[in-house]
């Protein structure tokens, strides 16, 4: 059994950053600083990870996982913990590697407290096996991505699996109808503490299409059982939300609007509950999540000459469903990119899109389908610019929108190339 830190890992991580300084001198970041380091040291994140006081916690589901990890560091941070966690994106082995690799010395030794990791799903039990993680949140379960995983319940399969692999509790969404039939198998078995976050009836009732979960089409009994939720969402509405902990509701000021962040805060709250222990103070976890700035893309605000632009994503039903419902008013300045990476478009369909009267330009290499969907709902649309940076720059050339606000729904890779073009590196500079 190797050692969980020393010279032997000097030549490894030294590798591994040089391939780092490489990938950046051509621009941008890179997995393969990750790639590198684990083949020369296969078991480098599990040792890494074995040195942290408060472990590892994963975070897992289709929606919310950039923006609960981020919300959950806030708060153990608030909490005066050291956080480790990874670039949002970067979940897969190569880039959780390559991020790690950019917090560890030369002797393989981080100076973290905890490690808080966004996962994807398709690797979460073979990440698991490597970090051994005490603890996850399932957020939800959608319909996403269908091109790659196939039905929902392929999904369900997928986070069975991941749960056998974690260490001592995992904290679930009570209202997701997948998560409900896991939780019931895991208080089965008995190994794990399951505890539960959720909206109250009323508050789910409120919403216009809910929370969007995708329908258990398995035949599995539905769980019966009134579950206790350790932190429930009683009200959210804009920015502002009312969630019960312990008994006492609390009034939050979210940093973006809607079910969905109200959601996001009230697992994190769970989640940090259960890490912290007695040392959980929900005064610092709400002054934590009122602090903390959104997620890139994920209802982030960006200033540019004088001008407002908000990104809001559209990666799949659910996403682009729930920004539609909690805009705050119909937006008078809107573009709309969908890119080659969302392989089925066929979800455009399912969405409400009435809180639309209109879209100005429409981009990205898929643009045409968004056409042909607002075609048939019978709204208008300005034109169609297949290059996002083109587009991008035709709205900030138009009209000043009475709003003063222009509303960008993006996919991913054209939000990553908005900012980019709108200045704003960042993501560049954080890379892995």
């Amino acid at each position: 059994m190797s050692k969980p830190t020393g010279l032997h890992y000097v030549l490894p991580i030294l590798a591994g950053r040089l391939t780092r300084f490489a990938t950046r001198l051509r621009g941008g970041g890179s997995a393969l600083p990750g790639v590198v380091v684990q083949k020369l040291a296969p078991n480098v994140m599990r040792d890494v990870a074995s040195q942290l006081p408060y472990g590892v916690v994963f975070v897992l589901g289709s929606n919310g996982k950039s923006t609960t990890t981020n919300l959950l560091s806030a708060v153990m941070r608030e909490h005066g913990l050291k956080v480790f966690t990874n670039p949002s994106g970067a979940n897969m082995p190569q880039g959780i590697a390559s991020a790690m690799l950019a917090e560890t010395s030369l002797t393989g030794r981080m100076d973290a407290d905890i490690a808080i990791l966004e996962i994807d799903e398709g690797y979460g039990a073979v990440i698991a096996r490597q970090l051994k993680p005490q603890t996850a949140v399932i957020l939800n379960l959608l319909v996403d991505q269908i091109y790659r995983f196939g039905e929902p319940d392929k999904v369900a399969q997928m986070f069975r699996g991941i749960a056998a692999e974690i260490g001592s509790s995992i904290v679930l969404n009570r209202d997701d109808n997948f998560l409900s039939t896991l939780g019931s198998e895991l208080e089965a078995e008995g190994r794990l503490a399951v505890e539960y976050f959720g909206v109250t009836a009323e508050v789910q009732a409120s919403a216009p299409h809910g929370q969007v979960s995708a329908r258990d089409f398995s035949g599995a009994p539905a769980a019966t059982a009134v579950r206790h939720a350790v932190a429930e969402v009683v009200h959210a509405v804009g920015y502002d939300a009312k969630i019960s902990f312990a008994g006492t509701v609390h009034d939050v000021r979210m940093p973006s609007r809607g079910i969905h962040y109200a959601v996001d805060i009230a697992a994190a709250f769970t989640l940090a509950a259960r890490n912290l222990g007695e040392r959980f103070d929900i005064a610092k976890a709400i002054s934590a999540v009122q602090t903390t700035k959104t997620v890139y893309g994920r209802g982030e605000i960006l200033q540019v000459n004088g001008v407002e632009v908000e990104i809001l994503m559209l990666k799949n039903l659910a996403s682009l469903q729930l920004n539609l419902d909690y805009l705050q008013q119909t937006p008078d300045s809107v573009l709309f990119a969908y890119d080659e990476s969302s392989k089925d478009p066929s979800w455009l369909y399912a969405a409400d899109l009435s809180r639309l009267n209109h879209v100005d330009v429409i981009s990205g290499p898929k643009g045409a389908f968004v056409a042909l969907r607002l075609a048939y709902e019978g709204k208008n649309f300005g034109v169609i610019e297949p290059d996002i940076t083109k587009a991008v720059q035709r709205m900030l050339d138009g009209p000043k929108p009475e709003s003063g606000r222009h509303t960008f729904f993006l996919d991913y890779d054209q939000m990553m190339a908005t900012r980019r073009y709108l200045g704003y590196k960042d993501l560049e500079a954080g890379a892995a």
